[in-house]
C-alpha cells in the first residue's frame, strides 16, 4: 500500500509540475489562477478537466498532498527570458546565404562641395595669345575654359581624357573650372618670328664674282622660327630666285634663295646703269634682298635682309 501511494504522489507531482511550468512559461511569477483558469486560450477545458479527475481520484482513496511553489523559480523565469534574448540577438546575427544578401547599389561618383580636386589641366601646358592652344583633360569630368570678362559662356568645353583645340586673343589670363572649383591660368605673349639668313656659297668670297655664277646654285638659306608658323604670311623682295618652304627637324620654315639679276650681259648692263653706284668698300657691286614674316592674327611683322656681291656678269 506504501509503495502505491508513493507512486501516486510521484504522478501527482509530475503532473503539477507540468501544471506550473506552463503558468509559469505563459505568465510569468504571477499564480492568479482564477485569471488562468477562466482565459480557456491559455489553459484548454479539456486540459482542466483531466487533471481534475485525477486530482479527485486521489483524494477518493485517502490520499493527501499539498502544492509548494519553489521561490526560486521567478529567477529561473527571469534566467530563462536572458536565454530567450540571448538567442533572438544570436539569430539576428546569423547572415543569410550569399545568393541572398542584397546586392550593392552602383552609384556613380557625386563631387562633394567640400571635396579639392586635383587641376585636370596640367601646368605644363602652355597658353598662348593671338594664336591656337590644345587644352588636354587629364582628370574624370569636363574642364571648361573662360575669358575672365565672360564667364557665361566657355571658350571651349574639354571632355575627360580628351584635348581639344581653341582660339586665343589677347587675353592675359583664363579663368579654368572643373567640377565647384575654378583655377586662372596665365596666357603669354608669342615670341616674334625669327629670319635666319645664312650664305651657303664660297663664290662671293673671290676676288672675281660673276653673276652668272650666283644664277645657277643657291646662295642663301633663310630659316624662320616661329611658335605657330601655319598663321605666317612670308613675302620677300629683291633680285632673287625663291623656293620653298620646306620644313627641318624642328618644324622650321626653310627657303633657298638664288641670285636672279639678269638673264644676259646686256641685261647685266643695264642693271649697272641703274644702280653702278651700289658699291661695297673694296668696288664691288652689292644688290639686297628681304624676306618678311607677318604674323595674321597678332599683326607682328619682321623684316630681315642680306646682300649679294658680284663683279661682272661672267667670265
Amino acid at each position: 500500500m506504501k509503495r502505491k501511494n508513493k507512486d501516486s504522489k510521484f504522478i501527482i507531482y509530475q503532473v503539477l509540475y507540468i501544471f506550473v511550468i506552463t503558468v509559469l512559461a505563459l505568465k510569468g511569477a504571477d499564480l492568479n489562477l482564477k485569471e488562468v483558469i477562466s482565459k480557456d486560450k491559455v489553459v484548454s477545458k479539456s486540459v482542466r478537466d483531466s487533471l481534475m479527475v485525477v486530482i479527485d481520484s486521489l483524494y477518493a482513496q485517502g490520499s493527501k498532498f499539498e502544492i509548494k511553489v519553489d521561490p526560486n523559480v521567478a529567477v529561473e523565469n527571469i534566467a530563462l527570458k536572458e536565454k530567450l534574448l540571448s538567442l533572438n540577438k544570436q539569430l539576428a546575427n546569423i547572415k543569410p546565404p550569399e545568393n541572398q544578401l542584397p546586392q550593392p547599389i552602383e552609384q556613380k561618383p557625386v563631387v562633394n562641395s567640400q571635396t579639392v580636386l586635383q587641376s585636370p589641366i596640367s601646368i605644363t601646358q602652355t597658353f598662348l595669345q593671338n594664336t591656337w592652344n590644345v587644352a588636354k583633360n587629364t582628370g574624370n569630368i569636363v574642364a571648361a575654359i573662360y575669358n575672365p570678362d565672360n564667364l557665361n559662356n566657355p571658350l571651349v568645353e574639354i571632355p575627360p581624357n580628351q584635348d581639344k583645340k581653341f582660339n586665343l586673343k589677347n587675353e592675359k589670363q583664363v579663368i579654368l573650372k572643373f567640377g565647384n572649383q575654378q583655377q586662372t591660368i596665365n596666357v603669354y605673349p608669342m615670341n616674334p618670328p625669327k629670319i635666319k639668313i645664312d650664305r651657303v656659297t664660297t663664290k662671293m668670297d673671290a676676288p672675281a664674282i660673276y653673276v652668272q655664277d650666283l644664277q645657277r646654285i643657291t646662295d642663301f638659306n633663310v630659316t624662320i622660327k616661329y611658335q605657330r608658323p601655319d598663321q605666317l604670311k612670308i613675302s620677300y623682295t629683291g633680285p632673287i630666285s625663291v623656293s620653298g618652304p620646306f620644313k627641318n627637324n624642328n618644324g622650321d620654315l626653310v627657303y633657298n634663295v638664288s641670285l636672279k639679276l639678269a638673264s644676259n650681259n646686256q641685261h647685266f648692263q643695264d642693271w649697272v646703269d641703274h644702280f653702278g653706284n651700289l658699291r661695297d668698300a673694296s668696288g664691288r657691286y652689292k644688290t639686297n634682298f628681304f624676306f618678311t614674316a607677318y604674323d595674321q592674327i597678332s599683326k607682328v611683322n619682321i623684316v630681315v635682309g642680306d646682300s649679294f656681291f658680284f663683279t661682272d656678269f661672267s667670265k
